[in-house]
């Protein structure tokens, strides 16, 4: 049974900033205001996000350089996480490094096999200004790590090498909505 509204349901969807936007390689700022406006863009992520279907978008996608993601991601035990996290900070990884596919929203229907620690804690403040602190294993600690990253102005991409970077960036390079 779910209570509350549906995340994303009042909100309108954006459109994607794609590689080659200089949004997505800055780090964003530190979000100050938490009222109407912040419960506003984590309502558009949240509509975007699911609008093209992905796990986690963090807020300079939509070309709001504002520390900000939002989630709805499965674990490897296939356990729903759903939520948002404001100016949070990456404070924990550890365990196994697994290389697993990792794409982008911001890089349609490219991907590469990155390689992440398989368990990461994210601390921040929900958009009410409450503290919170998000666990994450698997493909949930995947995705936590890369929506931090984000945040700091660098995609999966940046942690690739030799042909498995190379191959992406052709790719990209060729990619109907590349803007070279």
């Amino acid at each position: 049974m779910r209570h509350g509204p549906i995340p994303g349901a009042r909100g309108r969807v954006r459109p994607l900033t794609l590689l080659g936007d200089t949004v997505l390689r800055e780090p964003c700022r530190e979000v100050t205001g938490f009222g109407p406006e912040l419960a506003g863009l984590v309502e558009d992520l949240f509509a975007t996000m699911y609008a093209a279907r992905g796990v986690g978008l963090a807020a300079n996608q939509i070309g709001e350089p504002l520390r900000v993601f939002v989630y709805d991601c499965p674990d490897d035990e296939d356990v729903r996480h759903l939520g948002h996290v404001v100016n949070p900070r990456l404070v924990e990884t550890d365990g196994v490094v697994v290389s697993g596919p990792e794409g982008c929203l911001s890089l349609p229907g490219l991907e590469a096999g990155t390689e992440r620690y398989d368990h990461a804690v994210v601390e921040g403040f929900t958009a009410d200004g409450e503290p919170v602190t998000v666990h994450g294993t698997g493909f949930f600690a995947r995705c936590l790590q890369h929506e931090c990253d984000h945040l700091e102005g660098r995609l999966y991409v940046d942690h690739l090498t030799g042909w498995r970077r190379r191959r992406v960036e052709r790719q990209a390079a060729r990619a109907d909505w590349s803007r070279r």
